[in-house]
């Protein structure tokens, strides 16, 4: 049986670092035109949605080229958010749907580029849905930063000082949250003194305007202190005591319209790799498959993971050493405990993945 190996997404790469994991997202390396991949459109209050899409224009960029794709001319490829809906209580956002963060700091340069009603560029972070989360924006019409947090859609009072944001310049902002504490920094200095909130302890994050704001980013970087997910906890218990078992891996799309990948396996080497047809199969017919990986010397049993209304949400491959008189009968039933285990332990899909 082959194994799979991690791909590199082409806009956001994950990254070792010393303090953490970093994702970079680097849309350089997206095709003009498209929104980038693994990022889904919010709207918050009324109008219509947000137009995001890749655009060429003049953006100093700090990554080199992940691909071929990255234009030459003097011009890079950034983030715009297009449409000049002019709805007061309108906030577009396009969120990063493949990740929750608790512990980050994040980095992106913007520029506010158009707009008659606004002229804003921000960023949504610990972002629970449109209606749930925390945002901090720079105004080039007002000329001020803001933190504001929606909580059940209600927008609260806004905190932040009046500062100079020129227009149709680039601008750093860089937002770093440590369990309750919430610092802002606008083009490396302090923007507004420390926060503290405990309304959301952790969230996903990306990019936020408001009503008709024309604006760009780029340079975007989150880093973060990697949450153990309950899929990977799971994972892990499982080898903490003696086993007969090699390997145990869960396949589940994580986010709206995403690819079947790896959420949970003892491999790290193995998360975020593709999910194959016998496992989509798996988790389309709730079905359960048994083979042999000759080349390993070990037995596959790949099963259906169920939610506690008996709805398959994901696909669980069991690894093991094969003994002598193995069956393929004995080996579904060495491996049927583990899935029921994991089912004991979660409700629904989205607690495997927070």
């Amino acid at each position: 049986m082959s194994r799979w190996f991690p791909i590199l997404l082409a806009v956001a790469v994950s990254l070792s670092v010393a303090q953490g994991a970093q994702r970079l997202f680097d849309f350089s390396a997206m095709p003009e035109g498209k929104t980038p991949t693994g990022f889904v459109s919010v709207l918050t209050g009324s109008g219509t949605p947000g137009d995001w899409k890749v655009v060429l224009a003049d953006a100093p960029t700090a990554f080199q080229p992940l691909t071929g794709n990255a234009p030459r001319g003097g011009k890079n490829g950034v983030l715009a958010q297009l449409s000049t809906d002019m709805t007061d209580e309108r906030f577009p956002g396009l969120i990063f749907d493949e990740e929750v963060f608790g512990d980050f700091t994040f980095t992106t340069k913007f520029r506010c580029v158009d707009g008659k009603v606004e002229q804003m560029a921000g960023v949504a972070f610990r972002f629970q849905d449109a209606k749930n989360y925390y945002v901090i924006r720079a105004s080039g019409l007002g000329n001020n930063v803001r933190f504001y947090k929606f909580v059940n859609g209600d927008r609260s009072a806004p905190i932040g000082p009046e500062i100079p944001i020129a227009r149709g310049l680039w601008h750093e902002l860089t937002i770093e949250c440590r369990g309750n504490q919430i610092r802002c920094l606008l083009n490396g200095k302090e923007a507004i003194p420390t926060l503290t909130d405990n309304s959301f302890a952790f969230g996903k994050l990306g990019f936020w305007t408001k009503s008709d704001s024309v604006s760009h980013f780029a340079d975007a970087k989150v880093t973060y202190t990697p949450r153990e997910t309950l899929a990977k906890a799971l994972v892990r218990e499982m080898f903490q005591k003696k086993t007969s078992i090699s390997e145990v891996v869960i396949y589940m799309v994580k986010g709206t319209g995403q690819e079947l990948r790896v959420i949970a396996s003892r491999d790290e080497q193995l998360l975020g790799s593709p999910g194959g047809e016998l496992e989509k199969h798996v988790i389309a017919k709730n079905v359960m498959y048994s083979g042999t990986d000759k080349a390993r010397d070990l037995y596959l049993v790949t099963l259906p993971l169920h939610d506690r209304n008996g709805e398959v949400v994901a696909a669980v491959r069991v690894e093991m050493k094969p003994f002598l008189g193995q069956t393929e009968q004995n080996a579904m039933l060495r491996a049927m405990p583990i899935v029921k285990r994991i089912e004991q332990r979660f409700k629904e899909a989205k607690d495997l993945i927070e």
